[in-house]
């Protein structure tokens, strides 16, 4: 396990870097910084790649983001659980010299998971892990939308533990979490807590058992926030298959039954935006109507991670549910707005103080490669809170209610 190495052997866990067939470091070394599949020749003998052109050809879409290599001063695309593949993305090292896919610690820090947050289990899972978690620095974002009061939170589908990250970085206590994913779980608990309850919600017990601590752990007075959203698999438009018949799509039901059951202050409902426009909008429609009507008010918008300072084009459609007397305010995030003259968190301000690694390399042995060279990385190598880094992008996280920012609202 990664996780269960001695720090003194880990300077920096999880670099490392996926190896590559000989196809692939061929393809590699032919896509220029910015490139994708289209630079690649035909001399190049990928049966995939072929069909990429082909269907290109025909008018299929553009595969922008196969076999592409990211823009050094630009925030990456979205990192998904995919990221260890050349082709199912842009994942190529920035940097040409490295013609290799992202490391896990460099797609961690993509997400915003500070260097000294190690994550357990074996690699496919590590990526998993990664690719499917809430940025914290988002999470903190979100957190701060709840005002300067805070409280307890129960965290649902917690994965790693980015949503439960973040509010810990706004002052919020983690009271519970529940997960099915065993080496997520294991990760949450090497770097948070043990208030762990393993297993599918969708099993009486399991849900009993997680209502009954998630009860004594409330507080008389103090807020109690719900945070999580069901795995999105179900819901991207990055999967083969949206449409209530996917049985990750009926894990919302037992969210609803938990929220009935504890009755907290709030909620915060995370997911992908394909979430919106599933079935024309009707599935959006009814999961906001019962939403709806386990709170007094139910907020909807949309946030873009890079406005958070997070590293990464990444767009998620946020629920909050409130019950009297809570309140929220959207953040606007300090990127947003126009409120700076500020640039988005770019790859390199990222990623360019870790040792460079090829293909198949552990370089999680290594140290830096020099002292960080951005506030990004200092804030990374644990230099700067969260709080201490948005004061250098721009002070505070600002609220807004603007109407641009809304998909829906109700009271």
């Amino acid at each position: 396990m990664i996780c269960s190495l001695p720090r003194t052997l880990k300077l920096i866990p999880n670099h490392i870097a996926a190896s590559m067939s000989d196809l692939d470091l061929q393809v590699a070394r032919s896509v220029p910084c910015g490139g994708n599949w289209k630079n690649i020749p035909d001399t190049v003998a990928s049966q995939r790649i072929k069909q990429i052109k082909s269907s290109y050809a025909r008018g299929e879409g553009s595969r922008s983001t196969y076999y592409g290599r990211l823009k050094p001063d630009f925030p990456s695309y979205t990192v998904s659980t995919y990221f260890t593949r050349p082709g199912n993305g842009c994942h190529l090292h920035y940097d040409q010299n490295q013609n290799r896919t992202l490391s896990y610690r460099e797609a961690a820090r993509l997400q915003s998971f500070p260097d000294h947050f190690k994550f357990c289990g074996p690699n496919t899972s590590v990526a998993k892990q990664i690719g499917n978690a809430v940025p914290p620095l988002l999470a903190f974002a979100l957190a701060k939308g709840f005002g300067s009061r805070t409280g307890l939170t129960v965290d649902l589908f917690a994965g790693a533990g980015g949503l439960a990250l973040g509010f810990m970085w706004a002052g919020w206590r983690s009271a519970i979490v529940n997960d099915i994913d065993d080496y997520a779980l294991q990760t949450f608990n090497s770097n948070l807590h043990s208030r762990i309850v393993s297993g599918d919600i969708r099993i009486p017990a399991v849900k009993r058992r997680l209502v009954e601590l998630a009860t004594n752990a409330r507080e008389p007075g103090t807020p109690f926030v719900v945070l999580g959203g069901p795995p999105c698999q179900g819901f991207s438009t990055a999967g083969n298959k949206r449409s209530r018949e996917d049985d990750r799509n009926s894990l919302f039901r037992d969210y609803c039954e938990i929220v009935d059951a504890l009755q907290p202050s709030a909620f915060l409902f995370e997911n992908v935006t394909g979430l919106t426009n599933m079935e024309g909008g009707a599935i959006y429609k009814e999961l906001s109507e019962a939403l709806g009507r386990r709170c007094d008010r139910l907020l909807a918008f949309q946030v873009a991670a890079e406005c958070y300072g997070v590293p990464q084009r990444r767009r998620r459609v946020i629920l909050v549910g409130l019950r009297f007397p809570a309140s929220f305010s959207v953040p606007l995030g300090p990127l947003q707005g126009g409120l700076l003259g500020n640039s988005p968190v770019t790859v390199e301000q990222a990623l360019d103080d870790l040792p460079a690694l090829k293909a198949g390399q552990d370089g999680s042995h290594l140290d830096y490669r020099f002292r960080a060279s951005s506030m990004y990385q200092r804030f990374m190598r644990g230099e700067l809170t969260a709080a201490e880094f948005y004061d250098h992008l721009g002070g505070a996280v600002q609220s807004s209610t603007s109407s641009e920012l809304a998909i829906s609202a109700r009271t």
